[in-house]
């Protein structure tokens, strides 16, 4: 998505509109169970993704503000939408990938657990149903669950998938190219 930023010539008065590049940082949690990686998915919560399974989960994530760097944003946001501290330690930079709006999603991967009954996300507010005029609040996430990288590939959102082959071959190189 591309959102508006507003600008002003020398003069101080108003000019046209300038677009950016909405960026996001997240963090891919992942863990070895029974000689299988796992990785960590959230469901966006909210009317529209209701319905969408998928190709609609997600890394833990959330938009980076001027003057934040995607780490610490990584961090935050992982505690923001799963209620719980991002994990101590050493991160591995999975890099950058452009989804399908537009969005640049940056991101890193770090082991770990996460008990997924334990689930309190953050909440947000919108208008619904449209036009309605009123206010119903939703959580950021509504499901979280852990995925071998198979299935992770068909539910994560397609311009995603790059975090999971990046992950696969920095922790275990001789896999999958």
């Amino acid at each position: 998505m591309f959102a508006p930023q507003a600008t002003s010539t020398a003069s101080g008065a108003p000019g046209m509109a300038r677009y950016r590049t909405v960026e996001s940082a997240g963090l891919l949690l992942f863990r070895n169970r029974e000689g299988r990686t796992e990785v960590l998915l959230v469901h966006p919560g909210g009317p529209f993704w209701k319905k969408r399974d998928e190709g609609a989960w997600s890394i833990p994530k959330g938009e980076i503000e001027s003057g934040e760097a995607a780490i610490d944003v990584a961090r935050r946001e992982f505690e923001e939408e799963l209620g719980q501290a991002a994990p101590d330690g050493d991160f591995m930079q999975l890099g950058s990938v452009r989804q399908a709006g537009g969005k640049a999603v940056h991101a890193w991967a770090a082991p770990g657990d996460f008990d997924v009954t334990r689930l309190d996300s953050a909440a947000f507010e919108m208008e619904w149903p449209p036009r309605s005029g009123r206010k119903q609040s939703f959580p950021e996430v509504d499901k979280a669950a852990w995925f071998d990288l198979e299935t992770a590939r068909r539910m994560i959102l397609q311009g995603q998938t790059a975090f999971l082959d990046r992950l696969q071959k920095l922790i275990n190189p001789a896999s999958r190219s």
